[in-house]
């Protein structure tokens, strides 16, 4: 029960931060021209691939190897574990930093001019801030309380960065002005952890157990455990950066900003996704521990099917209506974008609608085909991108996007039936994807034939998903996944 209750309050944190992000995404875009949030994309960009490169999948290890010495009283080894993680995570940023600053003061990496070559050496201080940074959510997630991670994450972090988007536009500042807020909102977010940190483990008695000279540090078996689980990195660097990167390379800051710019609202694809997340990995492990195989499959295919009707909302609105939503959002210079937001959308649903088949295969142990998959995604998607952006610019990369997520999914939900016994497709649920793709193309058909405008389309959207509800309602168990929403009584009365 408590984990239920923490893993809400953390569900809603993450609902309200999207949220949050997504305003200083569309403010950003409208204050800043063209090149410049082209330019600050792809210095992003640089710094993200940076943390990934930082964090050496070690953030997934900690959390795992910490929890487990700690219940076992192995004090010397889980103080061995925090410093190897967090010292090496250090380390590497910093070292990411010296390559980038190199490369910088070599003419490598920019997109041509001055003020790109300072925004990437502005911005790159975020990869070994922000590496250190999902290294004390890992810890916090082991030894505070979920009030201390929804206060850390979802509210000081949102507002830090809202604070640098509010003083930019009332400054009336540039873009290098947003580079180094980002850093300093950075630092004084990882400045809190720290300090809430310090006060779990004092309050917890851990620094009397801290034993410098006495630590055990399992370095070896951390990389045993994170290097097969790093192609997972792999396949979101290559998707987050390498499309931004070489359409800087080949087209410029403004194609980088044509297609970067509805890559946030293609990712609200996502959001049912991640908040189930929370819930589905301890699930699923526990019935993994009992042989329940079973449990595991109608566990799988009902939060599959719910994040599937859950989602259809925003995928309506950002796939069937990508046209008038783009030039909404990001006025009409951005209107060539719409069909880049609607291909985005098409590959994140489908991610979404398939269910966590990743995770799953993750649970069962089967790395050696989650490595195979997510390396021939990683190099799908780089042969895609140079095929297709030198020719094609934005639309390239969109396409490549697209295909790898597709064929990603399928891969993985193949890798289902072969190392789970769990089908490809669930017969109750192709029901469930026939409806929703029936209500796909009547609201595309409307909005190709009619243009009846945004306000009407958004009427329209509203009402198709309470008929994809409606017509689904029966296949959603909403209790066995989601008990505490259950409790409400229109929320019962829908899905019994």
């Amino acid at each position: 029960r408590g984990q239920i209750r923490g893993s809400t309050l953390l569900l809603v944190g993450r609902l309200a931060t999207m949220a949050v992000n997504f305003v200083v995404q569309v403010t950003i875009v409208r204050y800043l021209t063209r090149a410049d949030y082209g330019a600050f994309a792809f210095a992003l960009s640089i710094a993200d691939l940076g943390q990934t490169v930082a964090t050496l999948g070690l953030d997934r290890s900690i959390s795992r190897f910490v929890a487990i010495d700690d219940e076992e009283g192995r004090t010397d080894r889980m103080f061995g574990t925090i410093f190897f993680s967090t010292f090496a995570s250090i380390v590497v940023g910093l070292g990411v930093v010296g390559v980038v600053l190199a490369l910088v003061a070599a003419g490598e990496v920019s997109l041509g001019d001055e003020a790109s070559r300072t925004l990437v050496a502005v911005i790159i201080l975020l990869a070994p801030i922000q590496a250190l940074d999902t290294m004390l959510t890992a810890l916090l997630s082991v030894f505070a309380s979920p009030r201390a991670i929804f206060i850390r994450r979802f509210v000081v972090a949102p507002a830090l960065r809202l604070g640098v988007v509010v003083a930019l536009v009332a400054l009336g500042a540039d873009v290098i002005f947003l580079a180094a807020g980002y850093v300093i909102a950075g630092a004084a977010g990882l400045v809190v952890y720290i300090a809430i940190l310090a006060r779990v483990f004092s309050g917890r008695g851990l620094w009397q157990r801290l034993r410098p000279r006495h630590l055990e540090i399992p370095g070896r078996e951390l990389l045993a455990f994170t290097i097969p689980l790093l192609t997972t990195d792999l396949v979101y660097i290559v998707l987050s950066t390498s499309d931004a990167i070489l359409l800087g390379i080949f087209h410029g800051a403004e194609d980088v900003a044509a297609f970067r710019v509805v890559i946030p609202a293609a990712g609200l694809n996502q959001l049912v996704f991640s908040a189930f997340t929370l819930l589905f990995v301890p699930a699923a492990s526990r019935l993994y521990a009992r042989r329940d195989v079973a449990g595991i499959r109608d566990l799988y295919w009902q939060t599959a099917t719910w994040m599937t009707v859950a989602s259809f909302p925003l995928f309506a609105l950002t796939f069937s209506l990508a046209e008038p939503l783009t030039v909404a959002l990001y006025e009409p210079r951005y209107a060539s974008s719409a069909p880049f937001l609607a291909m985005l959308s098409l590959g994140y649903y489908l991610n979404t609608a398939l269910g966590f088949n990743g995770l799953t295969l993750r649970v069962f142990g089967d790395l050696r085909y989650i490595v195979v998959v997510n390396v021939a995604a990683a190099v799908l998607n780089l042969v895609i991108n140079l095929a297709l952006i030198p020719p094609f610019g934005p639309a390239g990369a969109a396409v490549g996007t697209m295909t790898t997520l597709i064929v990603h999914n399928i891969l993985k939900q193949l890798g289902l039936r072969r190392g789970t016994d769990i089908p490809v497709l669930e017969p109750a649920a192709i029901r469930i994807y026939v409806v929703v793709a029936a209500a796909t193309l009547v609201l595309l058909a409307f909005e190709l034939l009619v243009h009846a405008g945004l306000l009407v389309e958004l009427v329209l959207a509203g009402v198709v998903s309470a008929a994809v509800l409606l017509l689904n309602r029966h296949a959603l168990l909403i209790a066995d996944t989601f008990p505490e929403i259950a409790r409400l009584p229109l929320v019962r009365r829908l899905f019994g």
